[in-house]
């Protein structure tokens, strides 16, 4: 079993996100803060790797923020 913890945040901010994910795929607001999450962390390593995004990466994140309405 994955060991979890809680994460507080603020009820307006709750709220707004629960629309943003509206008919984005995501489940639920925990499912979408953990993506942002991971996804910041894996820049910052990446980052710190010093290394380019792949074009097949470029099309994969194109493809998601499409999915959430961005492009």
């Amino acid at each position: 079993m994955e060991n979890k913890v809680t994460l507080k945040i603020p009820k307006p901010l709750y709220d707004k996100l629960k629309v943003v994910i509206k008919d984005s795929g995501f489940n639920s607001v925990t499912e979408f803060v953990v993506y942002i999450l991971r996804d910041l962390v894996s820049h910052k390593e990446i980052k710190g790797k010093n290394r380019e995004l792949s074009s097949k990466e470029i099309e994969a994140i194109k493809k998601r923020l499409k999915s959430l309405g961005y492009f």
